[in-house]
């Protein structure tokens, strides 16, 4: 069982998360509405599902506050405009938001393991396991972005 700092850290941690993974369906669902041309079809496809697997992820998290007691927010992460809506830059800028996604969920694997500064050190096999069926997920999605991003043959990840 986790002491009251440290359960606090983990919801703090969460609701980050949970804020993060709600700006992710904003975000997606704003950017299915900006897609035009040839591809249109399959990206708004692929748009849709990713605003509702960041739900799903919201919803997760929200549930692992209220297991652990806390309150769950009702704030959103940062939604700023770019004004920018060329499919690069659409999956440019989901790079970058399933990045700081990632490191959420690595900040909350280093709370469940007990290496978070100010943690007293007590472990939870369930935020644990939670944080790292998420960050496969996160990964596995940010390689598939970079793919995108990618020209066929070019084996070096996406740094621009």
């Amino acid at each position: 069982m986790m002491s009251n700092k440290d359960n606090q850290i983990a919801v703090e941690a969460l609701n980050k998360i949970m804020e993060l993974e709600l700006a992710g369906v904003v975000k997606y669902t704003h950017y299915s509405l900006m897609v035009f041309g040839y591809n249109r079809i399959p990206i708004v496809s692929w748009l849709k599902g990713n605003a509702t697997e960041s739900l799903d992820h919201a919803h997760r998290a929200g549930e692992m506050v209220t297991l652990l007691g806390g309150h769950p927010s009702l704030k959103i992460g940062s939604l700023l405009e770019t004004e920018q809506h060329d499919i690069g830059d659409i999956l440019r800028e989901s790079l970058e938001h399933e990045t700081i996604a990632l490191a959420a969920y690595y900040d909350l694997l280093k709370i469940a393991t007990g290496g978070h500064p100010g943690l007293l050190g007590v472990q939870s096999v369930l935020l644990e396991e939670y944080a790292r069926d998420l960050i496969v997920q996160e990964e596995m999605h940010l390689d598939e972005v970079n793919k995108m991003l990618r020209k066929p043959g070019d084996l070096s990840p996406f740094t621009n």
